[in-house]
């Protein structure tokens, strides 16, 4: 599946989203828009918090394995050799998923791929604000 939207631009990531939205704030701000610039901010801190907890959570070489396409193996070695830290215990490791190395041509996990289009922007922020 493409990643460009009907437009034939490439939507942003949600990694991308608050930054995006921040920009967006400020030009509505520039505008006059002070009510639409406050809403695309506060949903911007929302994304941001939760981006920072999914990046936090705690995953066992088996799932981390998954979300990176590196193998169980390999991630439990970089463990073992130092080079990403070990969230849990020395013989039940748990790898931040905000720490592990994302292989390239390897298809990362959903939450990594999800991209969102405009119009799915504009129903968060209407639907967040109590509109119909």
């Amino acid at each position: 599946m493409s990643r460009r939207s009907t437009s034939g631009a490439i939507p942003p990531t949600v990694d991308q989203l608050p930054a995006g939205w921040r920009a967006r704030a400020n030009e509505l701000r520039a505008f006059g828009a002070e009510g639409a610039a406050l809403a695309f901010e506060h949903t911007a801190a929302e994304l941001d918090a939760a981006l920072r907890l999914a990046a936090d959570e705690l995953l066992t070489l088996e799932a981390a394995a998954q979300a990176s396409g590196y193998t169980a193996e390999h991630l439990g070695r970089l463990v073992r050799e130092g080079k990403i830290a070990n969230a849990g215990r020395p013989n039940a490791p748990r790898l931040r998923r905000g720490d592990l190395p994302l292989k390239p041509g390897a298809l990362p996990t959903r939450a990594h791929r999800r991209t969102v289009d405009r119009a799915e922007i504009a129903r968060a922020v209407i639907n967040r604000l109590g509109g119909d």
